[in-house]
């Protein structure tokens, strides 16, 4: 399990891990400019991983540091909000070799950094049936995995079978069932440790022609009623029998705007950011129609968007055990 939230890496222990990542690793890279807000601070430590190889050799750097690292893994960055100030730890990508999509029948497999909309595509092309809402989704199956991602009446817990995950805390990768997700509302048991390799979804056999049709109906849907520009899609989850959106309009924080961020005229449930934009004020519109909600209507909205390195916040953190070899399960190990 992870260890205790703790305090950034200093200048040294980054140094320290960046060496011990060699030619994965840059130090103080750009963070929010990988995200679909493009505003926000760099990475102490950014490494970019192309295999699962790669994944051992961070979990054995981060054993040998010797101390917990905040860690973040970062997919399309369509659900991510990085502070001005940036993020004070480990922050990893998945490369090219995480994005291979498989077919075969009903079942198709996709690596962890396969792009939704991408995925939704291919299957939809093939006449597979049941991923067409992911054409609407900007992230990556590795964070649609972590929070249950959807839309348009489904989401991945409907179709998803299988999964493959590589722990950076243990230095071990674990093969399991949908059912060991425990997936909720836009929730899932995955922790900030555990990287998605890949996903296996079972779907069902259709016309490429109807598939093809769907996905094309949301893509215009979307464009119609979502706003498009620098944002993260749906800012806050809806409660039980309402929209988040039709609370935050009912109580009048459309077009609110504080800085360089407010909320969309188009739709009321999305914050936008102003091109060369301050991260912090798009923070500090989310924390304003919060309490006007809150306020107005009653209702505490959670947020669906991840906010990183902001003062006060508590980091995730992984703290690796010395050693550092790597075992593969495929039992009933859940987290």
């Amino acid at each position: 399990m992870s260890a205790p939230a703790v305090a950034g890496l200093d200048a040294a222990a980054a140094d320290r891990l960046a060496r011990a990542l060699g030619t994965l690793a840059a130090r103080d890279a750009p963070l929010g400019a990988r995200t679909t807000y493009r505003v926000g601070g760099t990475a102490a430590v950014l490494a970019e991983v192309g295999d699962e190889a790669g994944l051992g050799a961070v979990h054995r750097a981060l054993a040998a540091l010797g101390t917990p690292v905040p860690l973040l893994v970062v997919g399309q960055g369509s659900n991510l909000l990085v502070a001005d100030a940036g993020f004070p730890g480990l922050a990893v990508v998945l490369g090219g070799g995480f994005a291979a999509i498989e077919l075969d029948g009903t079942r198709v497999r996709a690596g962890g950094a396969v792009k939704l909309p991408v995925l939704a595509r291919r299957c939809a092309a093939a006449g597979l049936r049941g991923l067409e809402w992911a054409v609407g989704v900007p992230g990556s199956v590795g964070g649609a995995l972590a929070m249950n991602a959807g839309g348009h009446g489904s989401d991945t817990a409907a179709t998803l079978s299988a999964y493959r995950v590589f722990d950076l805390e243990r230095g071990e990768a674990h093969e399991g069932g949908a059912e060991e997700l425990r997936f909720g509302y836009r929730r899932s048991a995955l922790g900030p440790p555990q990287v998605v390799v890949w996903a296996q979804y079972t779907l069902a056999p259709g016309d490429r022609a109807e598939a093809e049709a769907l996905v094309s109906e949301i893509v215009a849907w979307r464009r119609a009623h979502q706003p498009g520009g620098a944002n993260a899609g749906s800012v806050f989850t809806n409660p039980p029998h309402d929209a988040a959106g039709r609370l935050v309009e009912a109580a009048g924080c459309k077009g609110l705007r504080i800085g360089t961020a407010h909320v969309s005229e188009k739709h009321a449930n999305f914050i936008q950011a102003d091109a060369g934009g301050s991260a912090d004020d798009v923070r500090r519109v989310m924390e304003a129609v919060r309490a006007q909600v809150a306020q107005r209507t009653g209702v505490t909205l959670s947020s669906e968007v991840r906010t990183v390195g902001f003062e006060g916040e508590p980091l995730p953190v992984v703290a690796a055990g010395a050693g550092g070899g790597i075992s593969t399960s495929s039992g009933g190990r859940g987290r």
